[in-house]
């Protein structure tokens, strides 16, 4: 069971530099970009990777520096596809606090985004073996325990607690980073 849904998710997919054109990029481009990178990652097919206006948002929420003339750099695209895997667990106001020393840095001229964004990716792909072993360990962990309940064992106990054991082990994870974020706005206010 656990072996198909990790093949079903298509967890290697991931917005590569040499995906990216050298060129700026009007928004619907970038959005197609994202729609043919991420398209096998969607759960459904109604599900959209990325609109105008989740761009647009992220624009207006200072998520990453201004556009010039309508058209999108290589270091927006490559922010944009930061906030695509940060959103899946913080709120913008969180994205914002993590990623605006980082705006300020690019602008400056300060940091390579493009090197950064390299480091992100093996990181991204570290997580990945990580969390199919450790999906693995948890659904042997679930068969065991789905198996010492009193005859009740079938199928959805086991789906329950897989679910139940991921959703936990993702608000985990998620908590530690909304900790990390407000550890990230500490020190940006003391440095003001």
């Amino acid at each position: 069971m656990i072996d198909d849904i990790l093949d079903e998710l298509q967890l290697e997919n991931q917005l590569k530099v040499e995906d990216i054109p050298d060129l700026e990029l009007y928004m619907d481009q970038v959005i197609q970009l994202f729609e043919r990178t991420f398209a096998s990652s969607k759960r459904n097919d109604d599900e959209k990777v990325l609109t105008k206006t989740m761009i647009n948002n992220y624009a207006k929420g200072k998520l990453f520096f201004p556009i010039k003339n309508k058209k999108y750099s290589k270091e927006h695209i490559l922010l944009i596809s930061m906030i695509y895997q940060l959103k899946g667990a913080l709120s913008i106001k969180d994205i914002k606090t993590t990623l605006e020393q980082l705006n300020g840095k690019i602008e400056n001229k300060e940091i390579e985004l493009e090197d950064l964004y390299q480091h992100f990716l093996r990181l991204s792909n570290n997580n990945i073996d990580r969390f199919t072993e450790d999906s693995k360990v948890c659904s042997t962990e679930v068969k065991i325990e789905a198996n010492q309940l009193n005859g009740v064992q079938t199928e959805y106990i086991e789906q329950l607690l897989l679910v139940s054991s991921f959703v936990q082990m993702s608000n985990l994870y998620r908590r530690a980073a909304e900790r990390l974020v407000d550890e990230i706005a500490n020190t940006n206010h003391s440095e003001e």
